[in-house]
């Protein structure tokens, strides 16, 4: 499992002309996940999430996790970051889990991030979606769980 964290001031999902999830401050995250995913993946990256220290102290440190600074999830399903462009000018998805396994697994996670206490928020499963973020920082951090 690939996720792309984005640590925002604002943001936000549409599809077709309607807002699905917004968040204020908290993080964006992109997420791709491949054949290979199970739930010991799931665990470690919601475990990993809730307790990054992303968040500055007084002295400007990153030293606070999204649970002590507060702040929510927006979920966002991303097969495309298992594209793979190695050969040719036409990305592969061949990495990425057939929908039938990707939906359940991105289901498990964003319900784990609500058993550390998280709220998430999320896109659609498989639609076109806009995604617009206000990225504070920035900081952008990629997690992989393998």
């Amino acid at each position: 499992m690939k996720i792309v964290l984005q640590r925002s001031k604002a943001a936000s999902v549409t599809v077709d002309g309607a807002v699905t999830g917004a968040i204020d401050q908290g993080y964006v995250l992109l997420v791709g996940i491949t054949q290979e995913d199970t739930q010991e993946d799931i665990a470690y990256l919601a475990r990993k999430i809730a307790n990054l220290r992303l968040w500055e102290d007084a002295e400007g440190k990153m030293n606070h996790s999204i649970l002590e600074h507060g702040g929510a999830i927006l979920s966002v399903s991303q097969f495309t970051l298992y594209g793979d462009v190695k050969k040719g000018n036409r990305p592969s998805f061949t990495g990425a889990a057939r929908p039938e396994v990707a939906e359940p697994l991105w289901e498990a996670l964003n319900q784990a991030l609500r058993e550390h206490g998280l709220q998430v928020e999320t896109g659609i499963f498989g639609a076109m979606m806009d995604v617009a973020l206000i990225n504070d920082g920035p900081v952008t951090i990629l997690l992989e769980s393998k």
